[in-house]
């Protein structure tokens, strides 16, 4: 089933599997809804008052690794089989991920790489999220049944992450496009990062694709000739090797999302993103227009 399953699913498509009783060991829902402090939303007490029938919550902040000081890195592959398998999904479930995002995806691509990354192909972003699900006026409940234990066995392709050695390693080289799916104004320099200890500003020879430029005024993902058109504009040659990069490695996903539309599965996550860079790299390598 993986090498059919499509890296988008409609809301509709998820609303048809719900009325024909499809949800369970072969089709999980995960709402995977998760927020920057600034936002001031609670994702787990959201779910908990509504949610997509037959969906449960995943939390990025709990299937990390909790030895790292930085925010929701990859987890070791043991722990993403156990915490994957007691969400019920076994290595045949087709799983879709969304979130409450108001701009219709956010955090739901983050959580749809991980689950390729340790292997599992078999993964689906809900085209739109819970926004256009409700838009779609298909049901939702605060009803939530813990699904049966099943059987995961990861396996991580490490070659589809990389570290702030990597990507310092890549500045004296330049070997590899980065793209950074910040904000234009956290990018620059000019606005300030969500996070107290962290100043704006770019990693040498990034290119800036903000991450609400891959979706359209509903939030559903662009087409494949504007997902192209935005590539090329961006000075990104997608037949060359590409990394992603963001504030902490969640909306650097949707650069991988929109490669992996056009046909270009491989694009690199760099997982400690901006806020490891600031923390680490030297202040020439620190790229910033602001003061």
């Amino acid at each position: 089933m993986a090498a059919q399953t499509r890296a988008l699913v409609s809301a509709q498509w998820l609303a048809d599997a719900l009325r024909n009783n499809l949800f369970g060991p072969k089709l999980r829902v995960l709402d995977s809804s998760w927020f920057l402090p600034k936002m001031k939303r609670d994702p787990r007490a959201e779910f908990a008052q509504k949610h997509i029938p037959g969906s449960s919550f995943f939390d990025i902040d709990d299937c990390r690794d909790k030895s790292s000081a930085e925010d929701h890195m990859l987890p070791t592959c043991g722990h993403f089989s156990r915490y994957a398998g007691d969400l019920g999904i076994g290595n045949d479930t087709h799983v879709v991920v969304y979130d409450t995002s108001d701009f219709g995806s956010f955090s739901a691509p983050r959580v749809w790489w991980m689950f390729r990354v340790f292997g599992h192909g078999s993964v689906s972003v809900l085209d739109g999220g819970m926004r256009n699900w409700l838009a779609g006026g298909h049901p939702v409940t605060s009803d939530d049944r813990k699904p049966e234990r099943a059987e995961f066995k990861a396996t991580l392709n490490a070659s589809w992450v990389k570290s702030y050695e990597d990507v310092l390693e890549n500045i004296r080289g330049e070997k590899v496009q980065v793209v950074d799916a910040r904000s234009a104004g956290r990018f620059r320099g000019t606005e300030p990062e969500p996070r107290h200890d962290t100043l704006p500003g770019h990693i040498p020879g990034a290119l800036n694709m903000p991450f609400t430029s891959f979706l359209d005024a509903s939030g559903k993902e662009l087409g494949a000739e504007s997902l192209s058109k935005l590539f090329r504009e961006a000075g990104v040659d997608l037949e060359k090797p590409l990394w992603a990069s963001c504030g902490s490695g969640v909306t650097a996903c949707h650069v991988v999302l929109a490669a992996h539309l056009l046909g270009h599965p491989g694009v690199c996550v760099y997982d400690g993103a901006w806020s490891e860079w600031f923390k680490r790299a030297s202040p020439e390598n620190i790229i910033s227009e602001g003061k």
